[in-house]
């Protein structure tokens, strides 16, 4: 198994949407975050590994046809490189927007906070703190992070692979840049916010081994 579609668009761009929505087309499992964190230690250090130059992206990836969101989408070069048949699908929202949502959530202080003592804090540094320069409160600084992203995705990747998509335009786009029909039944559209910042709180309280205890 391989990845066939590559997510390249930042958390907090409808990822858990377009996540639902692969999965739904058939190109599921699809690896998001909410895959990540409850792997644990010895997951996080192949990303680690391979943000340092060494990766081996089948053994992150096996199982899976597809990634959104982060750690991945800061990858997003190194895996088109790696699958060269897979699809590129860059996520975005309003910038501003995505701001917003980012300080609620994945970028709460109280999370950014408790992450670099915690067993992920190697992990998420090198795989999304670095990425951003550890400016993760700094509004004009992401929203123009976000913008040279998009712009570097879209020069980067031939148009022909690359899809560039906001959630509100449902199936059609999707589907056709796929090549695969539309399904009858509405486009998913999940407001993750509450359910984030549910998953941050458990693991700040109880540790990432207990809040991801089967």
């Amino acid at each position: 198994m391989s990845l066939r579609v590559i997510g390249a668009g930042f958390g907090r761009t409808g990822t858990m949407s377009l996540k639902v929505a692969l999965e739904q087309l058939g190109f599921g499992p699809c690896y998001h975050m909410v895959e990540c964190l409850p792997q644990g230690p010895e997951h996080y250090r192949l990303w680690e590994d391979a943000l340092a130059g060494k990766p081996d992206w089948d053994a992150i990836f096996a199982g899976f046809n597809s990634t959104v969101d982060f750690p991945a989408c800061g990858s997003y070069a190194a895996l088109a490189d790696h699958y060269p048949d897979a699809k590129v699908v860059l996520s975005i929202r309003d910038p501003e927007k995505w701001f917003e949502s980012t300080q609620q959530t994945i970028f709460a202080p109280h999370w950014m906070a408790y992450l670099p003592n915690s067993m992920a804090g190697p992990f998420m540094k090198s795989t999304i703190n670095d990425y951003f320069d550890n400016r993760m409160h700094d509004r004009d600084f992401l929203i123009r992070r976000f913008n040279e992203h998009v712009a570097e995705v879209q020069a980067r990747i031939p148009a022909d692979r690359l899809l560039t998509f906001e959630a509100k335009q449902g199936w059609a786009p999707l589907c056709e840049f796929l090549g695969v029909p539309v399904p009858p039944e509405p486009f998913p559209h999940i407001n993750d916010t509450a359910e984030t910042q549910a998953i941050i709180n458990n693991i700040i309280e109880h540790g990432f081994e207990r809040a991801f205890a089967q």
